[in-house]
Parts: C-alpha cells; sequence; structure tokens
C-alpha cells in the first residue's frame, strides 16, 4: 500500500469538504482546535459553501478541490470536514494516479467511507478512518479519541492493540483468529456501494462496520444485501462497531444484536461486537489497508502496520 507521511508539529492539514456543509461558526473551531494541537491549516473553498441545502458545493467543486489538496506540496495531510452526504457523487471525478504519486495521510468516517474505499482500491493508499475536523474536534474530543487520533496522525509505527475505554467491553459473536487489511465503514455507504465499481473488496479482509440512526430492520435490510452480495462469505473476520440511536420504536421488535445474530454470525467467520469505533462518544482511529490481526476469542484488534511512513 501506499502511505502519507506521519504529521508532525507545524506541518499543514488540507481541510476538504467532500459532503455535508458546515456553518462559519463550527468551521472556526474546527481550525482553532487543529491549530491547538500544532497543525498549520489551509481550507478548501467548499468548506465555506452550501449547494442545494445538503452539500458543500458542487460535486465538481468538491472533487477538483480534493485532487488539488492532494497535488498541493504545500499540504501534508488532508482531513474531511465532516460527513453527511455527498462523497458518492465524486468518485467517478477523482484522479486516482495524482492520488497514487501523491500520497498523503487522508483522514474520516462515516460518509467518508466512500472516499475511503475508492481511494484505498483505485490508488493503493492506507487511510485513516477518524474523528473530522467539524463533526467532531470542533466540539472537544474526549481523551481516549483524541490520544488514538494523535498517535495514528504522528507516529510512523503501527497502533497495536485497539482497546476499548474503561466500561465498554468488546464482546466476542464467533471465536477464531484472522489476519488481513481493514476495509469497510459505514453500513449504509457499504451498501449503497453494491453493485459499483467502487464495491468494498471484502477477500481476505477484516470487514469493520457501523452506523447511526438506523432502525434494526433497516440494518436488516442493508446486512442482507451484503449477504447477498458475497461480502460476509469473502472476508476474513469481521469487527462490528458502534450503533448509536439504532433502537428499535417497537418494544418486542429485533435489535441490532439480533439481526448480527441472524444475519452474520451464520458465516461463522472470527466477530467482535462493541469497538468503540463510528458515531459514539469514543471514536478512535482505525486505519484501513494496513496489517491487522483479529483475535475474536480473546476479544482483541491488533494493528499490526503504520497507516503513515
Amino acid at each position: 500500500m501506499n502511505k502519507g507521511k506521519a504529521l508532525r508539529a507545524g506541518d499543514t492539514i488540507g481541510l476538504v469538504a467532500t459532503s455535508s456543509p458546515a456553518t462559519e461558526e463550527v468551521l472556526q473551531k474546527s481550525i482553532a482546535a487543529l491549530e491547538s494541537y500544532g497543525f498549520k491549516v489551509k481550507v478548501s473553498g467548499a468548506c465555506r459553501e452550501t449547494y442545494g441545502g445538503y452539500l458543500a458545493g458542487t460535486p465538481q467543486q468538491r472533487a477538483f478541490e480534493l485532487n488539488a489538496m492532494f497535488a498541493d506540496d504545500e499540504v501534508d495531510g488532508i482531513m474531511c470536514m465532516r460527513g453527511g452526504y455527498g462523497a458518492p457523487q465524486i468518485l467517478g471525478m477523482l484522479d486516482y494516479d495524482l492520488i497514487a504519486q501523491n500520497p498523503k495521510l487522508f483522514i474520516g468516517y462515516s460518509d467518508i467511507t466512500a472516499l475511503h474505499t475508492a481511494i484505498g482500491q483505485q490508488s493503493g493508499l492506507a487511510t485513516l478512518h477518524g474523528p473530522m475536523a467539524t463533526s467532531d474536534i470542533a466540539h472537544q474530543l474526549n481523551s481516549w479519541t483524541e490520544q488514538y487520533l494523535l498517535r495514528a496522525m504522528t507516529r510512523p509505527e503501527p497502533l497495536g492493540p485497539i482497546i476499548n475505554p474503561p466500561g465498554e467491553e468488546m464482546v466476542c459473536l464467533v471465536e477464531g483468529e484472522a489476519a488481513g487489511h481493514v476495509v469497510g465503514g459505514n453500513l449504509a455507504l457499504v451498501a449503497a456501494l453494491m453493485g459499483t465499481p467502487y464495491q468494498v473488496d471484502t477477500r481476505g479482509k477484516l470487514l469493520f462496520l457501523e452506523d447511526i440512526d438506523e432502525e434494526p430492520y433497516r440494518i436488516d435490510r442493508m446486512l442482507t444485501q451484503l449477504a447477498l452480495g458475497g461480502l460476509f462469505a469473502d472476508c476474513a473476520g469481521i469487527i462490528i462497531g458502534t450503533w448509536t440511536d439504532c433502537e428499535p420504536k417497537k418494544r418486542d421488535g429485533f435489535t441490532v444484536w439480533d439481526v448480527f445474530q441472524n444475519i452474520v454470525v451464520p458465516y461463522q467467520k472470527p466477530t467482535i461486537w462493541n469497538a468503540q469505533i463510528g458515531h459514539g462518544t469514543t471514536n478512535m482511529a482505525l486505519p484501513f489497508g494496513v496489517e491487522a490481526r483479529l483475535d475474536a476469542t480473546g476479544c482483541q484488534l491488533v494493528i499490526e502496520e503504520s497507516v503513515t511512513v
């Protein structure tokens, strides 16, 4: 895999808007927070745009600016402003050869799942599933989340064990061990990519999934789509993250736990539940595209390769 360099104090982070818009007030808070970590910040134009009410600029503008950040010699790493919706619109407009020739640490999650997948598969770039500027960093990360993010961004060494904060235990759903690159991300985006040139390739890999604001029946539908597409049959193991505000509306309805038991457990792939990665209060950074080892029996996930050089 290609890798961007580990960031140091004084390096410049390019802030890009690939999906939904944010307010100027929150944008300024996020810039100040990144500067407090010792970084300079270069802001793309779409970070201050709104298009159609739910997009930060046109697809063409957002794609052009992301390409430009990778090409810009002054930019050392790239962080997405926020998720929301819009990243899939720009997949066909990105210059994957340019990205491959200018590897940089790329950070985001949620809607950014589409970009992690496309960039990883088309450009061979290892990326970082982690907190973003206006949706997370502007509102002050908790210490556990901040620790994992800054370690992944600034140290050219493997993250090692991904350990939940106290009071949040990982649970084994299916025993066993597996190893491979971590892929996946937000379930809704993984499902949206099915049948496209950017469908997530899970062959021999560890599939990570998380989501927010989805009722169990919708999670059932998306997991069933992944199952029919062969993603669970092909993967080596499964990492299940957080499911924020995904409770059933009916008192006697299936829970998210039930849905995974019904659809995913029968594949008998080593599987852990409740890794604190996703839209929860804690969102530990998770490198994509580098070697990791999953000991589901021991409820341990170990990142064995650095996401940066």
